[in-house]
């Protein structure tokens, strides 16, 4: 599904890292994810870019889902869903996703691997990260108000500030990694896959764990009722 690289075209040093990083059977993996368990596959897109213009990247693309979705309204994600019958496999998901919800234009893509898919047990889908250079990024913009509310570029120089970094506690019981950037808190599941995705690169810092940031009310809004009878809060909880 990547397309061929034009000729000339610069590679940036992260990018080879982050491939080979992708293809090695060795790599850690997060153990507070849940294992495939053979169910329905979705894939996401982590889409990682040096922006134009003379701003210093690399940036990664996230979306900010629509406050008028009964899941998960309003909260920060990678582009993504469920696997269509054409598509040809998880990377074509991704692309074809990330097209429809932000209007990535494939051919300027490149996927260099894949995380090992995580089931989520409140949606009962099999996800797997596809993880892609932005080799020509353009301006993108809400496919679907009804689904996606904006598109963010976020500089991953912001995402491994420790200043930025926090540990999220769900009114659950729940804890994880989290992010605190562009006015926003990506947690969850997004937040354990991107926290692999950093690592991977070799883009990460440390970061102090102790400090615990609540998960703002506007992103629970979905969850408060069913939770409490079938889920901790967990990461697939986002």
């Amino acid at each position: 599904m990547s397309a061929v690289r034009p000729a000339g075209a610069s590679e940036p040093d992260w990018v080879g890292r982050l491939r080979t990083a992708l293809h090695d059977d060795d790599r850690p993996w997060v153990d507070a994810l849940r294992p495939a368990r053979g169910a329905r596959q979705s894939a996401v897109l982590a889409l990682f870019g040096d922006p134009p213009g003379g701003r210093s990247g690399p940036e990664v693309l996230l979306v900010e889902r629509a406050h008028t979705l009964r899941s998960h309204p309003g909260q920060i994600a990678f582009p993504g869903g469920g696997v269509d019958a054409g598509d040809v496999d998880l990377a074509d998901t991704a692309l074809r996703e990330a097209y429809e919800e932000c209007g990535v234009v494939r051919d300027g893509v490149e996927v260099l691997g894949c995380l090992p898919p995580a089931h989520v047990r409140v949606s009962g889908f099999d996800v797997t990260t596809v993880v892609g250079w932005w080799r020509d990024p353009h301006a993108v913009a809400p496919g679907d108000p009804g689904e996606v509310a904006a598109v963010l570029s976020v500089p991953v120089a912001d995402l491994v500030d420790p200043a930025n970094r926090a540990t999220a506690r769900h009114p659950l019981g729940y804890r994880g990694p989290a992010f605190t950037v562009a006015d926003h808190l990506v947690w969850g599941l997004t937040a354990h896959l991107l926290d692999a995705v950093l690592d991977l690169a070799g883009w990460s810092r440390p970061w102090d764990a102790a400090r615990e940031v609540g998960i703002p009310e506007r992103y629970l809004r979905d969850r408060r009722a069913s939770t409490r009878t079938r889920d901790d809060g967990g990461p697939d909880a986002h």
